[in-house]
């Protein structure tokens, strides 16, 4: 489960230690979260196609991003561009996944944010979970970048340091720092054209499937996931403060005989993930800890389900949410 959720690394990167200072210095509260604001919307509103690497504990990837807004909406193509090659092209809120041959519709609420999309576009809730601080300005992949760090007001959660385009806001670097201040995971543009002459032979011409002139396969049926009207019956009893729930689906999941349930919370920077299915039939299951990156994944037996908490936050807080889910009932 984990090496497909998190992969890539890249060796150019080392862990160092970062130092969170200094407040926004010379800005009003307003000033702030306006270029929060910018930031938030500069991913979906400016074009731009780059190369960014991804480090994640040991392992790194390298992908490229092009993004479009034209007056059909909004575009975007990721291409991996090392191992197995994936791409995955969406036109608004149709996702189209090329794996294998293959082509896979996706549907909207199965897709994470993605860099350099990192940023919620509500931002005013972050300030309840974090303290957000500015540091000296820098450079990446040629751009001036205002640096801005969120520190978590508990221990519960990771520092996120950002490094934003001075003019557009547009992310250019992303890193997830441990307690003892250490980058355990990052994005990073190495090459970057900001509003440039960007290449928009890849955008979807037909609403119905994206243009194939390099895919000829038919598309897979996707599995049916079903978003619950009412409430599951299980609790989560010991989420950090700030995680709202945003999603409860029942879905097909590996071999299971029976629909997995699957609850998705979010505090804005952080997401964590519920899934409860059930023991009998499974031909394999085990309950412990394993980790990658900021990501760590921890499994338990409750009753005669099996209990998993994969979640983009400390090791300790995946446990602790873990052992506290519980079947309250309908």
């Amino acid at each position: 489960m984990l090496g497909a959720m998190k992969k890539s690394v890249y060796l150019f990167f080392v862990l160092l230690p970062l130092c969170v200072v200094s407040a926004f210095a010379n800005t009003t509260h307003t000033e702030e979260q306006d270029w929060l604001k910018t930031v938030a919307m500069a991913a979906h509103q400016i074009d731009y196609s780059g190369v960014f690497v991804h480090q994640s504990g040991g392992f790194v990837g390298m992908s490229r991003v092009t993004h479009v807004l034209d007056k059909d909406g909004e575009h975007e193509h990721l291409e991996e561009l090392d191992g197995k090659k994936r791409e995955i092209i969406r036109s608004n809120d149709q996702v189209w996944l090329f794996t294998d041959g293959q082509r896979v519709r996706l549907e909207m609420h199965r897709i994470r944010p993605a860099f350099p999309a990192l940023l919620p576009e509500h931002v005013t809730t972050l300030k309840e979970n974090y303290l957000v601080s500015r540091e000296e300005d820098d450079e990446v992949a040629g751009y001036r970048a205002h640096t801005i760090v969120f520190q978590p007001r508990d221990n519960l959660r990771y520092t996120h340091k950002m490094w934003t385009d001075s003019d557009s806001g547009l992310l250019l670097r992303a890193a997830v720092l441990d307690d003892r201040g250490y980058i355990i995971e990052q994005y990073a543009f190495m090459q970057l054209n900001i509003n440039g002459n960007i290449d928009h032979s890849w955008i979807v011409q037909d609403k119905s499937s994206p243009a194939e002139s390099s895919h000829q396969s038919q598309p897979l049926p996707l599995p049916k996931t079903e978003s619950l009207a009412e409430p599951c019956g299980w609790q989560v009893d010991a989420l950090p403060a700030g995680f709202q729930k945003i999603l409860e689906l029942r879905r097909p999941f590996k071999e299971n005989k029976e629909p997995v349930i699957h609850l998705v919370f979010s505090d804005g920077l952080a997401g964590i993930s519920v899934f409860i299915e059930k023991t009998n039939g499974m031909k394999h299951f085990h309950s412990g800890l394993v980790g990658q990156g900021e990501v760590h994944v921890y499994s338990r037996v409750v009753g005669d389900s099996l209990v998993t908490v994969v979640g983009e936050v400390p090791a300790k807080t995946v446990i602790k949410i873990a052992d506290s889910v519980r079947y309250a009932g309908q």
